[in-house]
């Protein structure tokens, strides 16, 4: 990647991560280019350089949480640990990616209200690809006598909606840092699945 293509992502990195804050407290519906551009103290036409509209920032969001979850998940599946160490560990991960990225998770929550249909594609593709790979780690504990599941679909799906919902509630100003909070929500979930 050359300088100029570093400085473009990290200033598109930037403008996604405040941006998103801004939608996160005002809604999507409720955010325009304009808004966004003022708390940016940009002006649209620099937003416009990098975004195509707001659909296209929130989508461009949405697919690199995705993509980086995906990353985290086959990373650790390399790693020489055991099946309930790397199904914990991957728990662990996606929580403190959630409550480090709040906002970007929040906006996650009803895709089809927001997105093209050629969005949607790309977006529940790689949804069931990360997804995918839990479904792998709750078998492997299956067939490996770890773990107790009679429903992979299921458990699954309990999982990442209880990781999820810890957004709503998880405070930064609480006793535990995003890490120490993570690997505790990580072993009270792993319960569900442990025999």
């Amino acid at each position: 990647m050359s300088l100029r293509e570093k400085k473009t992502a990290k200033r598109k990195e930037e403008i996604l991560k405040s941006a998103l804050s801004l939608l996160a407290e005002k809604g999507y519906h409720g955010t325009t280019m304009e808004d966004i551009a003022s708390h940016l103290l940009m002006t649209k036409g620099s937003i416009y350089y990098y975004f195509k509209d707001k659909q296209d920032l929130v989508y461009q969001s949405q697919v690199k949480i995705l993509q980086k979850s995906i990353e985290n998940i086959n990373e650790v599946k390399q790693q020489n640990l055991t099946i309930p160490e790397k199904l914990e560990t991957t728990v662990a991960l996606h929580i403190e990616y959630a409550v480090r990225d709040r906002a970007g998770f929040e906006l996650m929550a009803n895709p089809s209200e927001i997105f093209s249909e050629d969005q949607l594609k790309e977006i529940f593709y790689l949804r069931d690809k990360y997804a995918s790979g839990y479904d792998e780690l709750l078998q492997e504990g299956v067939d490996t006598g770890y773990f107790s599941v009679d429903d992979i679909k299921v458990v699954r799906n309990i999982l990442l909606g209880a990781m999820n919902w810890v957004t709503q509630w998880y405070s930064a100003d609480g006793e535990m840092n995003e890490a120490t909070f993570a690997a505790s929500v990580a072993s009270y979930l792993m319960r569900i699945v442990l025999k």
